[in-house]
């Protein structure tokens, strides 16, 4: 069984209430929620949220697989973590040890569900312990020990000579309940990534991501 897990709180102190404020047209959330609706790979999705509105909202999307999970204020704070939260839920629930499990994230509305079945097939293909979505960015980077990260400046590659560095971008992360347990994180073991678009590199944290965002998001609708 795959499951999707995607927390949602109420509290956000960069952009008030983010994961239900409209984005290109829809409440945020709508849209990894549609994705992994349409997702061919997931079977049942639940919202972690301690939030009426958003309650409210994610139920008149009428979603089939969705169902809501109440999250405990403990885990609902300005400092709890992903983490914190999936542990308490799958402890709460008694998921079988063998589940496959989703987490996906609110602010990554770029995600497509042609992604999420990749990922899900990827995951079961390589039987690795953990499967992660990256962008491929394509910057020379520095320490702050003036010190080069990912290339010989001495030897400085041309653009399209150079792999680049793969950076995290939030979207989504796959692993087995028993493993989540066992590492007391959502990643862990034998790893595997899976490569997205670049644009995706987005996570709406601040207004400016937003605005980002949804620019590429209104882009991909022209051109479909």
């Amino acid at each position: 069984m795959n499951i999707a897990f995607i927390p949602a709180r109420c509290g956000s102190k960069s952009i008030p209430l983010k994961n239900i404020k409209l984005f290109c047209g829809k409440p945020l959330i709508y849209w990894s929620l549609f994705s992994a609706q349409k997702s061919s790979s997931i079977d049942k999705i639940y919202v972690a949220t301690d939030c009426l509105e958003i309650k409210n909202t994610v139920n008149s999307f009428q979603f089939s697989k969705v169902e809501i999970y109440d999250r405990k204020p403990e885990n609902a704070g300005d400092l709890s973590s992903s983490d914190s939260v999936i542990l308490e839920f799958i402890e709460e629930k008694k998921l079988n040890d063998e589940i496959n499990f989703a987490l996906i994230q609110a602010t990554s509305p770029l995600i497509q569900p042609a992604d999420i079945d990749n990922c899900f097939g990827n995951f079961k293909i390589e039987k690795c312990d953990s499967l992660l979505s990256c962008v491929r960015i394509k910057r020379f980077f520095w320490s702050e020990s003036m010190q080069p990260i990912n290339y010989n400046y001495l030897n400085r590659p041309r653009r399209q000579d150079f792999k680049g560095t793969l950076m995290e971008n939030g979207a989504i992360y796959i692993s087995r309940v028993k493993n989540i347990k066992q590492s007391k994180n959502r990643i862990s073991g034998r790893i595997s990534i899976y490569e997205m678009h670049e644009n995706t590199a987005i996570e709406i944290d601040e207004y400016e991501d937003w605005q980002a965002a949804e620019s590429f998001m209104k882009k991909s609708f022209e051109e479909n």
